[in-house]
């Protein structure tokens, strides 16, 4: 057996094709992470485009504020304007961008109001003004903590007012009301304790998306309510909602960017969805020609004379394509390892990756090598099954093209067809092979897409599907005709 392995490697390898498609990945995993090193931005931007700026221009010169049909967009219009130089004054990521789109944004289109509209009151537009002006002042000193005391402020004084109204209240409904107000006006406040507390100035960076993050799904928590009493959609919902929470409140705690993908450690962290194709494509490509052609080029007939039964000449090959699996997966690996390295350093690797064990209710911190072991072995069952089927109809039908065909359409459409089936709640599509392949929902305690399915159901069901593909084959091929070959 090993021999006879040997020598299916040794016909790999010397393929010209299969140095080509490795060269053809290695200058994607270069260009992948040169796209990621010089042209992905993270965060959002309170700026706007040029072109944008100049449309606005451009109508404000045609538009006549003294008409009634153009008065709404001219206010609008002008306010964005003069949003957008005040915002010029500061560099793109400043802190003061963030002030001025969240609490002058409102200011300035109100004074534009009583400046334009049919209810002009100047005396109230110059009020508002001086209060813009004195926010300004603020910006310009660099005071960010005056601003993040104001929102504490405002936070404590909300949630003091709705412990104030629980107090003074009988209603059992405004009371389960207000006790869902109250969580998030302590949400409110907590995060504006953060902010002060770990020194994070307002802006866009990663501190800041944590905070948003942070509050938003913290919210949706307290909103959802008992987790017992959810519907099975909503407790999935549930659970990513707890998840975000609690890694935001790791990388506000710990100021470690978790989240970010433009490094070496971002990019290893989605290695599969990055370069899943490639290696699907890697073993299709071995597996639906291993068979076929040696019946194409009538090879098989000095195979089939050597002193080994068929069962296993056909069970060295496949053995031969599990080989090359771990080898794809490996060497595209590790290609990502040393140009990530060489492009971004090695630095982020030292990064931990966070997961929420939901049987623990604990976060998992874990190396990001043992995290992308973790993910590639709950892929493997889709890779081997697609594997599998390729193997099969070369065997079967001894058609590369149609091997390799039907093989990567297999891997292209369960997306599709996987999410319909759980918009559609088609329940006995559990059963189907693409709803079972990919093991990575079950991690760390994790719902599955489908209510019922539990990671012992979809590797049993591989498991027959597998048998369903192999037994077959193996039968067709020890009865196989080739006398006329």
């Amino acid at each position: 057996m090993s021999s006879l392995i040997k020598n299916e490697l040794t016909k790999i390898f010397k393929k010209k094709s299969i140095y080509i498609t490795l060269f053809v990945v290695l200058a994607f995993v270069i260009l992948t992470n040169c796209i990621y090193k010089f042209f992905f931005t993270t965060g959002n931007s309170y700026g706007y485009s040029d072109n944008y700026i100049s449309y606005i221009k451009e109508e404000l010169a045609r538009l006549d504020p003294t008409k009634p049909s153009d008065t709404t967009m001219y206010i609008d219009l002008k306010s964005e304007l003069e949003t957008y130089e005040l915002m010029q004054k500061y560099d793109e990521d400043a802190w003061q961008r963030q002030i001025i789109a969240s609490q002058l944004t409102g200011d300035i289109n109100e004074k534009n109001t009583y400046l334009y509209s049919s209810e002009k009151d100047e005396a109230k537009a110059q009020e508002i003004e001086n209060n813009i002006n004195d926010i300004l002042k603020k910006l310009d000193s660099d005071d960010w903590k005056y601003f993040a005391n104001q929102d504490l402020e405002q936070a404590t004084k909300n949630l003091n007012s709705l412990e104030e109204q629980k107090a003074n209240t009988q209603d059992k409904q405004l009371l389960e009301e207000l006790e869902v107000s109250i969580e998030n006006a302590k949400i409110d406040k907590e995060v504006a304790e953060y902010r002060i507390n770990q020194d994070i100035k307002y802006g866009t960076d990663y501190l800041n998306q944590a905070l948003d993050t942070y509050q938003n799904y913290a919210k949706n928590v307290v909103q959802m309510g008992d987790f017992d009493n959810l519907e099975y959609e909503d407790k999935v919902q549930y659970n990513e909602s707890l998840e975000k929470k609690e890694v935001s409140k790791y990388i506000i705690e710990n100021k470690q960017d978790i989240n970010k993908t433009n490094d070496t450690r971002g990019i290893l962290k989605n290695f599969f969805s990055e370069y899943g194709l490639f290696i699907i494509v890697i073993i299709v490509m071995i597996a639906g020609t291993i068979v076929s052609e040696e019946f194409n080029k009538g090879t098989v007939k000095l195979l089939l004379i050597k002193p080994y039964s068929r069962t296993k000449i056909l069970l060295s090959k496949y053995i031969t394509i599990l080989i090359m699996t771990v080898f794809a997966i490996a060497i595209i690996l590790l290609m990502e390892l040393i140009v990530g390295g060489v492009v971004f350093g090695f630095d982020s690797l030292s990064v931990p990756v966070l997961e929420y064990n939901f049987n623990t209710s604990q976060l998992e911190i874990l190396n990001i090598f043992t995290y992308v072991g973790i993910e590639i072995l709950t892929q493997l069952p889709m890779i081997i099954l697609l594997a599998t089927l390729a193997f099969a109809l070369s065997t079967i039908f001894t058609n590369s093209a149609l091997a390799i065909t039907i093989s990567l359409l297999g891997f292209m459409s369960p997306s599709i067809i996987n999410a319909l089936v759980i918009q559609y709640k088609v329940g006995f599509m559990k059963y189907f092979v693409t709803m079972n392949w990919d093991l990575s929902g079950y991690l760390f305690g994790s719902l599955p897409s489908m209510e019922g399915m539990t990671m012992g159901f979809s590797i049993v069901m591989c498991l027959i599907y597998l048998l369903v593909m192999l037994i077959p084959t193996f039968i067709i091929f020890k009865k196989k005709n080739i006398k006329n070959i």
